[in-house]
């Protein structure tokens, strides 16, 4: 056991070492952490994330694995991962108090039970509430922006703050988390009241939805590409004639060609060099840069991910 181990475990009951991140992600790829590590509060989580700074270990921090590629030497550092010991709902009114770890599945169905509108899009996006704010995820004329009115977060010295919504910078598929190395612990939703019936009844239409269109049966990190403006991926991919392309195990889908999917027992490598594939077939015969969705997170043969 290592200093630095013993160091972690004096702070966290869960803790290991060389953990494979393949079981953590939806494309179920990626090599092992040297540390991962499930914190139980926000105090442990600042505690964590102080000795990773003192230390001068690069850390990450890691919801449900849904829009992230890992390589396949996986990642020299401490994994923190916000998972349902973070992640309590609660019901106030019109607003929901999500926390960082709940998925956008459970908060959504919470706020349907409250009868609470305006959540129904984000039903099926398969992340946390707290992944959802940092890249202000949406799906069917629906995204975060709209219903997110504050959150509260951990600084990078470990110090929590509340921000407002004006002061999130919520863009298109973008926060100001990240470039600002904050943590979110807790996102605040202002919903409209309304009816339960209609808004089960709009979850199970977008459900069926995704279904019959997207590629659901396969590990992906959902979209892969930022919609271009003015355009969409999907459509720029199969127009330059890449439906079911493949790299190793990694394919563009033939049901949704936004997808790139682990279709079988693909490599991290082999999922980066399709990408990167396809982007440089788009931009030669369309002259569009597809700009990747997911991070990347390890040492890929390109150069370093994040």
């Amino acid at each position: 056991m290592d200093l630095f181990y013993g160091r972690l475990k004096k702070l966290s009951g869960n803790v290991c070492s060389n953990e494979p991140m393949k079981k953590h992600t939806t494309f179920q790829v990626g090599g092992p952490a040297d540390y991962f590590v499930t914190p139980q509060d926000v105090s442990e989580l600042a505690a964590l994330v102080r000795l990773c700074r003192e230390e001068g270990k690069p850390y990450f921090i890691l919801g449900n694995g849904s829009n992230l590629l890992v390589s396949d030497g996986g990642y020299r550092g401490v994994v923190l991962h916000v998972g349902k010991a973070l992640g309590k709902i609660r019901v106030l009114d019109n607003r929901i108090y999500a926390g960082a770890g709940a998925t956008l599945a459970q908060t959504a169905a919470k706020a349907c039970e409250a009868g609470l509108s305006g959540l129904a899009f984000a039903s099926g996006i398969p992340g946390t509430i707290g992944g959802a704010l940092v890249m202000n995820a949406g799906a069917y004329d629906g995204e975060m922006a709209q219903v997110v009115c504050g959150a509260r977060i951990l600084t990078k010295d470990g110090e929590e703050k509340r921000l407002e919504a004006s002061q999130l910078q919520m863009g298109y598929r973008k926060s100001c988390i990240l470039p600002m190395e904050y943590i979110v612990t807790e996102v605040e939703l202002l919903l409209e009241p309304g009816d339960k019936t209609e808004i089960r009844s709009r979850m199970e239409e977008l459900a069926a939805r995704r279904k019959q269109k997207q590629p659901l049966e396969y590990p992906s990190a959902g979209s892969t590409f930022k919609r271009p403006e003015g355009n969409f991926a999907g459509k720029l991919i199969m127009e330059a004639g890449l439906r079911g392309f493949s790299v190793g195990g990694a394919c563009v889908s033939e049901k949704h060609c936004g997808f790139v999917i682990n279709k079988d027992g693909a490599k991290a490598a082999d999922i980066l060099k399709l990408c990167r594939e396809i982007q440089r077939r788009v931009r030669e015969k369309f002259g569009v840069f597809l700009e990747l969705e997911m991070r990347l997170l390890g040492e890929f043969e390109e150069g370093s991910g994040m």
